[in-house]
């Protein structure tokens, strides 16, 4: 349970660790993207192209964002099942949710590019998608839990039947302009890339589409009742609910029927078979890429629920878990000036390194940055190493004071 009964509220190591987990693994995808050689240029999941050490190095990262934003839902289960007056729980999370979308917006773009050129007005990533799903959750947090939950997993399981509906996307130069409402469908389901007005003009690209993200987090609000359950019952139902979501990703996948719009098919070896048949669509996230990410992440919430752990590898995930936007902003400033040190030591151009999105892919010639993928290895060691220090004094200055802004943070 969220504190036994009697006790008063507490922060649960279990959680903190899985996020702390999936924090790390995210560290890595972006080390990746900017150390490891074409990467924004070119698909690592790309059967025709990548090999079974990049594929894994990608594949495994895919855990991240479905983690990250069901555990934000938890948490504001559990404020609920604590007690936390209604009033003040639906303030938090609207002003959360906005201030959110303002980071994603404004510091995260920042620090992810280097560059504030107006040809890219908005990069709608994770941040938004959490953002955007508080502010909806602020409007809905009034009726019960397990009606919101549900919600959620009929989002999840159910939006890939409006894959039909499908809008032309922007794809170029002497490509339309999106109408508005296509524009919309884009921000809400489809994802993708557009200019306001036209090009050259101010773009928004929108790889995190709103309603699939918000029914992960729906979901994760109303698996907070889980955690009304006696301990072993508890443990019980997360260990049983992640199996019965990969058994579902299973059956679903090797059947080709429903889930993802990309059917897998037999290869020339049972490597690329296996990666054929993992390669489920993330962007935006089909019901088969939910199914089979929580249903990794769901039985470690299980597993390790009701432990305490404080020391060791165990000890320093729970750190990171614990001041989880203090990371993000972090590791985006690691992971940008590793790339620069490796395409340095490459004897390559820093100018790409300064490009958004936008400039990016419009530039005349893929650019030419990074290095061989053990690079990226030995820069995401010494990135969780060094992003340590500073986590764990924050997370110590958060547990000794409580001032209002801290939850913010």
């Amino acid at each position: 349970m969220a504190s036994e009964p009697g006790e008063p509220p507490r922060r649960l190591d279990a959680i903190d660790l899985v996020r702390g987990v999936v924090m790390v693994l995210m560290l890595l995808d972006h080390t990746r993207e900017f150390t490891h050689a074409d990467a924004l240029v070119s698909d690592p999941l790309d059967l025709g192209r990548t090999t079974p050490v990049l594929f894994a190095t990608r594949w495994v990262t895919h855990l991240c964002a479905p983690t990250f934003v069901f555990l934000a839902g938890l948490g504001v289960g559990l404020q609920r099942l604590r007690g936390k007056p209604l009033e003040a729980l639906t303030r938090f999370l609207w002003t959360r949710g906005l201030w959110l979308i303002f980071l994603e917006l404004t510091v995260v773009r920042s620090l992810m590019w280097f560059n504030w050129h107006p040809s890219l007005l908005a990069f709608l990533q994770v941040i938004w998608a959490i953002g955007v799903s508080l502010i909806v959750l602020a409007a809905l947090v009034r009726l019960p839990v397990p009606l919101v939950g549900g919600l959620g997993v009929v989002i999840v399981l159910g939006h890939n039947l409006l894959a039909g509906i499908a809008v032309a996307g922007w794809r170029g130069p002497d490509s339309p302009v999106p109408s508005a409402l296509a524009k919309l469908w884009i921000v809400l389901h489809q994802g993708g890339l557009f200019p306001i007005t036209g090009f050259p003009g101010p773009m928004v690209f929108a790889p995190y589409p709103i309603l699939p993200w918000l029914g992960v987090l729906l979901a994760g609000y109303g698996a907070a009742t889980l955690y009304g359950l006696p301990s072993e019952r508890r443990r019980r139902a997360l260990v049983g609910l992640g199996m019965a979501m990969l058994a579902a990703f299973v059956v679903l996948r090797f059947a080709n029927v429903y889930g993802d719009p990309v059917p897998w098919t037999p290869q020339a070896n049972f490597a690329k078979t296996a990666m054929s048949f993992l390669k489920v669509q993330k962007y935006p996230p089909s019901a088969l890429f939910v199914l089979v990410t929580l249903g990794l992440s769901i039985p470690v919430l299980g597993l390790l629920d009701g432990r305490t752990i404080r020391a060791g590898l165990g000890g320093a995930l729970v750190v990171f878990g614990r001041v989880p936007l203090f990371f993000y902003l972090l590791q985006w400033v690691y992971a940008h000036v590793a790339g620069m040190i490796v395409s340095t030591a490459m004897g390559k151009d820093l100018s790409p390194y300064f490009m958004n999105v936008v400039q990016y892919f419009m530039a005349p010639k893929p650019p030419d940055t990074g290095g061989p993928l053990w690079a990226t290895y030995v820069c995401w060691i010494l990135g969780t190493l060094l992003l340590y220090f500073p986590c764990r004094w924050f997370a110590e200055m958060k547990a000794r004071r409580n001032e209002w802004w801290l939850a913010y943070l």
